[in-house]
């Protein structure tokens, strides 16, 4: 019988985050004191308990569309070159502080241009911020420069990622609102990154079914799928259990696609009422390349050690699930392959090892 481990066995395991966004992780404080020191005055309240609160309530509507109203205040204060740094310092000590060794955390440059920065310089600062918030931590930290599927502004953006890649960018995505923006919309800006032979995840089939996964796998030369969640309507389940994968799905499976799964996120938008009934069980049993995410840990409330406990709770995960999650998000990392070795034989393996030897 495997050691059923708990919350605080699991913050000192040796974890990997793919999928967390910069403007969905704040820390509630640093919201109202930035307010205060830029000027915005649109925030619901000036109350910590009270703000961080009132982000996870407003997420938690079963909506992906109010669930990315919520940002409007965090992106608000995220204006100027400080507090850029600042967020994205205090991101990176807080995924060191929660046992997370590599992370590649994402942001939208074209939403930080309202007081007159450049995107060039929006990166700059949280790039500065990442080195600060690491530095002296195990957490490596790459970043992956977003465009908003809404906008029209993704090959710059598409750009502005490989000019930066030598800086710690490690790749270029799209996100925001699947339906009505379909990914192929930016066909010229997953075209220029794939000619720098540079790296491309897609939010898809998060919201929106699979007609986004395959325009993102077959047009748009994506490597993962931020989410990728709906890849479970291309799989029956017969009366005995048994699953049968459509093609889609079995093309995902057999290319080892990575899903970068976020439970509580997901259950927040809608696309389930539980972690229990979330695909993840089901897909983790079929053997996809499952990852386990925190997309928004501010609006969501969670941690990835949260994230991990909650899937321990539901299903009954043990070490070895955990351990096996953790290296399917490091072998799909953007990081380089050497580098990525050395982290798993190095941190991750190591780490497990001692946290199983201490529970015989």
């Amino acid at each position: 019988m495997q050691h059923r481990p708990t919350f605080e066995q699991i913050r000192r395991a040796p974890k990997v985050l793919l999928h967390d966004h910069l403007d969905g992780g704040v820390r509630p404080p640093t919201v109202i004191e930035l307010a205060r020191e830029v000027g915005y005055d649109a925030l619901p309240t000036t109350d910590e308990q009270e703000l961080a609160t009132w982000f996870t309530r407003g997420a938690a509507r079963q909506d992906l569309e109010l669930y990315l109203e919520t940002f409007a205040h965090t992106v608000g204060v995220m204006q100027t070159k400080d507090a850029l740094l600042r967020v994205a310092s205090e991101c990176a000590a807080d995924l060191a502080a929660d046992g997370v060794v590599y992370a590649e955390v994402r942001f939208a440059p074209e939403l930080h241009l309202e007081d007159g920065l450049t995107p060039d310089e929006v990166v700059e600062a949280v790039l500065e911020g990442f080195r600060l918030g690491s530095a002296g931590t195990s957490l490596a930290i790459g970043t992956l420069v977003t465009a908003m599927r809404h906008a029209a502004h993704s090959i710059e953006i598409a750009e502005l990622a490989v000019r930066h890649r030598d800086a710690g960018v490690v790749g270029f995505d799209i996100a925001g609102s699947e339906a009505g923006n379909p990914p192929t919309r930016h066909l010229d800006a997953f075209r220029h990154v794939a000619a720098e032979n540079f790296h491309i995840t897609i939010h898809a089939g998060e919201a929106f079914g699979l007609p986004s996964i395959w325009e993102a796998l077959q047009l748009c030369g994506a490597e993962r799928l931020g989410h990728g969640v709906r890849i479970i309507d291309d799989i029956t389940l017969a009366d005995d259990g048994r699953a049968t994968l459509g093609r889609l799905a079995s093309f995902v499976r057999d290319r080892r696609v990575p899903l970068e799964m976020c439970p509580t996120s997901n259950v927040n938008t809608g696309v389930c009422d539980s972690i229990r009934e979330h695909p993840i069980g089901l897909l983790a049993a079929l053997r996809f390349r499952v990852t386990v995410n925190t997309d928004n840990r501010l609006m969501s409330g969670v941690s990835l050690s949260s994230e991990m406990a909650a899937l321990v709770e539901a299903f009954g995960y043990g070490w070895d699930e955990i351990e096996w999650l953790t290296l399917n998000a490091m072998k799909s990392s953007f990081w380089p392959f050497d580098q990525r070795l050395r982290i798993i034989n190095e941190q991750i393996k190591p780490g497990f090892a001692a946290l199983r030897a201490s529970h015989l």
